[in-house]
């Protein structure tokens, strides 16, 4: 991941102090553990200041309003309890070439601060502070005790330290080439790690860009370059320096991430803020789709395995419970033959009733024939009962296993990040799992499935126009079959295969044609465990013959007045 390094940090403050200065503090609402946000109004606008302490993308940065969900950080409150209702009226690097911003906060425009927050934005090392007018720390969002570190600890009480100041030179736009060309010459070696050792400020994204405007590779050694090369490099580097003096900077994507100089951009961004927001977001967002991902998929495939384990051992019980009626007619043959049985014997044959055929009986030699017969009535009766008690225990079992499989194969669906709507649905599939006992979380929050449920559904359009909607996992499907649904619409399915709930949606009087059920089919298996297939059987029918069983799982769904057809998902064109 792109770390913020000197130039991002000045670019987005630059932004920032432009626009939103001097600006209200409204509210503060913590995102998670490494992030706040906060709500600034000015008199033309409103919106939400991002500051980030995470160790791999701790940043500053204008961004989208924080989702409603309670905010159960302390750190939060108690900035909003020191600062809610002062005047954000500077925001000011604390030294030259530093990555810490001095946030001061005063009772209106032109006063004294009274508070000030330090944003240390320097990787793992990042933290956010708050300081009264003396500075004295108030509260931190990361308090470093003595034991941590004795060269700078944190805590609340004590007076805020800055960090330990640079050692290396600091780049200046009055440096000429020659002096700065022999500070970077002077040990031979590759061209990036010579400007890292040599300068302060810069950082690797920063100089792969500016290597590639001036057609330089990054390893290539300082001892071949020839004047040319010096010349160029020197200018990008002039450019650089002059674009953080002017406070005049280019933003665009990169192939690799993203650049405020404008080297090596693919696509041009409006402004900064936007490019930072969406980096960062992005990118921890695709952090954490891919851990949680892989921590339901391994939960679900532990669940499973031992589901499938225990329904194997229920169903070898019923197959010996088969064997009942084979007891009960060996006793019945016993107590018609009493004259055949002679003492000792272990084995007895004897002609079946119906068909003449031998039965070989085995028999315990202590016991006479009443007592063998006896025996093996119980034995029919024991097995009986097994089969009236394991045959509902399998029906569970098989139960947890197709809703399990359904929730595995949504999981399937959401195979790879690629917006926020994929974490907020495979998020949801976590909260349904923890809402039915399979996952713990000392934090999760009963809801009912309809207060939960997202509307990010998969969307297309049928050759003539209509609508589809597909639930990306069994709480959107419950929300779109049974709140969603309307009386013209018509619901589709894989039959019998564990897969997502599809709406054709209609509007009264409409009739769709034979391409845009086939469509939808094709999209039905599409979303389903049958995905890899040539085609499979499809029902739909109208919402209204569509049912929940009561008590039943979220996602487990029954219908009648079906009509079948063959999807083929190979066709779907996403």
């Amino acid at each position: 991941m792109q770390p913020v390094d000197f130039t991002t940090l000045t670019a987005a403050c630059s932004e920032i102090r432009a626009n939103w200065l001097p600006s209200r503090l409204e509210q503060v609402h913590q995102r998670d553990r490494y992030t706040i946000a906060v709500a600034l109004r000015t008199l033309k606008h409103r919106g939400w200041l991002e500051i980030s302490w995470h160790p791999q993308a701790s940043h500053i940065c204008i961004g989208d309003p924080p989702p409603r969900k309670p905010d159960t950080f302390t750190f939060s409150q108690q900035l909003v309890h020191q600062l809610g209702g002062l005047a954000l009226v500077a925001i000011e690097a604390i030294a030259p070439w530093e990555r810490v911003i001095n946030l001061q906060f005063a009772r209106r425009p032109g006063e004294t601060a009274l508070y000030h927050l330090y944003a240390e934005i320097m990787g793992k090392y990042s933290n956010v502070i708050l300081t009264d007018a003396n500075n004295e720390i108030i509260t931190a969002a990361h308090q470093v005790s003595q034991q941590q570190s004795t060269v700078r600890p944190i805590q609340t009480g004590q007076s805020y330290e800055t960090p330990p100041k640079l050692t290396n030179t600091t780049p200046s736009l009055s440096e000429s080439q020659e002096r700065w060309q022999e500070r970077v010459s002077l040990v031979p070696g590759a061209i990036k790690r010579q400007l890292l050792k040599s300068y302060s400020g810069l950082s690797a994204a920063l100089l792969d860009t500016m290597l590639q405007a001036a057609s330089l590779e990054p390893e290539a050694a300082t001892d071949t370059f020839k004047p040319d090369d010096w010349q160029r490099l020197f200018q990008r580097w002039q450019e650089w320096l002059q674009a953080l003096e002017e406070q005049k900077f280019h933003p665009a994507w990169t192939n690799n991430g993203y650049t405020v100089m404008g080297w090596g951009g693919v696509a041009p961004v409006k402004d900064i803020q936007e490019l930072v927001y969406r980096y960062y977001t992005d990118e921890l967002n695709q952090q954490v789709f891919s851990q949680l991902r892989h921590q339901l998929t391994q939960k679900l495939n532990n669940i499973l395995a031992k589901l499938r384990l225990k329904a194997d051992t229920f169903k070898k019980r019923l197959q010996q419970s088969e064997q009942a009626d084979e007891y009960r007619q060996k006793a019945d043959l016993l107590m018609a033959y009493l004259q055949e049985w002679e003492p000792g014997m272990k084995e007895i044959t004897l002609a079946d009733f119906e068909n003449g055929k031998p039965v070989a009986i085995a028999l315990q030699p202590d016991k006479n024939a009443v007592q063998n017969a006896q025996s093996l009535y119980k034995q029919h009766q024991k097995l009986k009962r097994v089969k009236s008690a394991v045959e509902p225990l399998l029906a569970e079992v098989n139960g947890e296993i197709e809703y399990l499989e359904q929730v595995e194969d949504a999981i399937a669906q959401i195979d790879k990040y690629q917006t926020a709507e994929d974490l907020e649905a495979l998020d949801e599939i976590r909260e349904e799992l923890i809402g039915q006992k399979y996952l713990e979380d000392p934090e999760y929050r009963n809801r009912t499935s309809n207060e939960s449920a997202s509307t990010n559904f998969h969307r297309y359009r049928t050759p003539s126009g209509f609508e589809i909607l597909i639930g990306r996992n069994n709480r959107q499907n419950d929300y779109l079959t049974f709140r969603v649904a309307g009386d013209y619409d018509l619901w589709f399915h894989a039959q019998e295969i564990p897969g997502s709930h599809v709406l054709l949606r209609l509007e009264p009087g409409a009739v769709p044609e034979e391409a845009d059920l086939q469509y939808t089919a094709n999209l039905a298996v599409y979303y389903s465990r049958a995905r890899q297939t040539d085609q499979a059987p499809v029902v739909y029918t109208q919402p209204k013959h569509v049912y929940k069983p009561k008590g039943a799982k979220p996602g487990i769904a029954i219908y009648k007045q079906e009509r079948i057809l063959w999807g083929q998902p190979q066709l779907v064109n996403k």
